[in-house]
């Protein structure tokens, strides 16, 4: 079962980043989802670098006792505070192959009232 559902995920994956590209004046928001963590990548694809950068293993999200959906909204805040201090303001959210939903739902949600536009 596991492979199938990498294999669905991996082809939903592939989809979405047929038609969202990242740039320099709009880099791509990436979202990685394990069963414990959530992180989050903000990405210049034309030049292959990664921007800003933030995840829940961060010490200050870590060590606070929260659900999961919390953290993934304290990564989100996080990420958009410090896509400001790299001048960043708009990005093209690239989900990853993951439903739009819960976690990931609530990580674009908390970029998003930190001041992210997408």
């Amino acid at each position: 079962m596991k492979n199938k559902k990498e294999f669905q995920r991996s082809r939903a994956k592939r989809r979405v980043r047929a038609k969202i590209s990242g740039n320099g004046e709009r880099p791509r928001l990436s979202v990685f989802r394990s069963n414990k963590q959530i992180y989050a990548q903000i990405i210049d694809d034309s030049t292959g670098t990664t921007l800003v950068s933030s995840s829940s293993r961060i010490d200050s999200i870590a060590s606070k006792n929260s659900t999961k959906l919390e953290t993934a909204k304290m990564v989100g805040n996080l990420l958009a505070e410090r896509a400001k201090e790299a001048e960043i303001e708009t990005v093209v959210f690239d989900r990853n192959g993951y439903v739009y939903h819960g976690r990931i739902k609530a990580l674009a949600d908390g970029a998003r009232e930190g001041g992210l536009k997408f």
